[in-house]
């Protein structure tokens, strides 16, 4: 009978302990898929912005400070540290952050949104090799493939490879991959020096802001899902800046 009991009693040990092993394993799919679901929190209001005496809004730029002399090298120097974010590139991503939120500040957007899409479009400027310099233009500069048909859309060259280089077919262009007929419509310039380039970084960004906050307010996750995903329609896409853009702001 002790052996009986003895094997009862292991056997109850036994599921016990699986159903601690399956509820934890599901509480862990479940924080997962939150995460992937949540948009991320919008950290832009904790960017330190330099306090030089300076006027509210963009007045630095029009001394001849450069937008992103607004942003306090302290806190792009840490956060960099924390997140993988080159400097140069966060000072990018932060820079936009400031200007869209006196452009249009009802939208909400974050800078950790626009440095994920960053990250997964060039990794911050620097895909295949390609070195982000302090001037925001990366060498080689970043080319996507032939928009030529041939698993891709067929856009034919609308610029005449003014961006892309390639006078027969558009190709995504930059940091933040934008193609040459959109960036028409939402070509930005960052960097204050008269010309709205989106193979320079600060432009790009920028305008990757103007873009997502055309959907409107984004501090909600329907919202911030939408605005994402018309930047590139998949959902693992969506999943895939939610992800990365939590990541940034537990770093900010």
């Amino acid at each position: 009978m002790r052996i009986v009991r003895r094997s009862w009693s292991i056997a109850f040990r036994v599921v016990s302990i699986a159903a601690v092993v399956a509820l934890a394993v599901a509480v862990v799919l479940v924080m997962r898929q939150a995460d992937a679901a949540a948009p991320p929190p919008r950290f832009g209001d904790s960017l330190q912005v330099d306090s030089a005496p300076t006027t509210p809004g963009l007045a630095a730029s029009a001394v001849g400070a450069a937008p992103t002399d607004r942003i306090d090298p302290a806190w792009a120097a840490r956060v960099s540290a924390d997140s993988g974010i080159p400097v140069r590139a966060l000072l990018a991503y932060a820079s936009a952050d400031v200007t869209i939120d006196a452009e249009q500040p009802d939208c909400g957007l974050g800078w950790n949104t626009i440095a994920a899409i960053g990250s997964i479009e060039s990794v911050h400027g620097s895909i295949h090799g390609s070195q982000l310099g302090v001037d925001g233009y990366s060498v080689p500069a970043i080319r996507g493939p032939a928009l030529d048909g041939d698993g891709f859309a067929a856009i034919r060259d609308t610029e005449d490879g003014t961006w892309d280089g390639d006078t027969l077919w558009d190709r995504a262009v930059g940091p933040m991959q934008f193609i040459p007929s959109t960036w028409v419509k939402w070509g930005a310039d960052g960097n204050g020096d008269g010309i709205a380039d989106p193979n320079q970084i600060d432009d790009a960004a920028l305008g990757t802001a103007r873009y997502l906050c055309a959907s409107g307010n984004v501090t909600g996750v329907q919202n911030w899902r939408a605005a994402v995903f018309s930047y590139n329609h998949l959902d693992s896409y969506v999943d895939d800046v939610a992800s990365r853009a939590n990541r940034y702001a537990a770093a900010g």
